[in-house]
């Protein structure tokens, strides 16, 4: 059974964009995928339907994750920060998380050297979308 969705927007502190930041987690491992943001609209239709849905700021639109891909998220847990500004989704992962072809976005990490990449594509963009994809 879902939680009620006015329940839920009611303490959401979207931005003055309409927005809020919300952190994809793969349930069972922890691993942190992705942030993405949503909008009142894409938190009603990720809640009402088990499946994450975001709202993309470059298209100005709603994003169903898994879309274009296949790569799809199921809502497991969401859960809200203390203040109401992040949202904590923890989801099971199906492929990919990122429009790189990684598990994770969070794939470049600081070292004394630089930024290096700790994770390698699993499959193509190409392969993702059909086509060369711009996030």
């Amino acid at each position: 059974m879902r939680p009620p969705v006015a329940d839920i927007a009611d303490v959401v502190s979207f931005n003055a964009d309409g927005l809020v930041a919300a952190i994809a987690q793969q349930h069972d491992t922890g691993e942190v995928l992705m942030m993405a943001w949503m909008n009142a609209e894409a938190l009603a239709e990720t809640l009402s339907t088990g499946r994450v849905c975001y709202y993309s700021r470059s298209r100005g639109k709603l994003w169903r994750k898994g879309e274009s891909s296949g790569q799809t998220q199921a809502l497991i847990d969401l859960r809200i920060d203390c203040d109401g500004d992040a949202l904590l989704l923890l989801v099971d992962q199906s492929g990919v998380a990122c429009h790189t072809g990684r598990r994770s976005c969070f794939y470049r990490a600081a070292r004394p050297e630089g930024l290096v990449e700790i994770a390698a594509p699993e499959i193509s963009p190409d392969a993702l979308y059909g086509h060369t994809h711009n996030h």
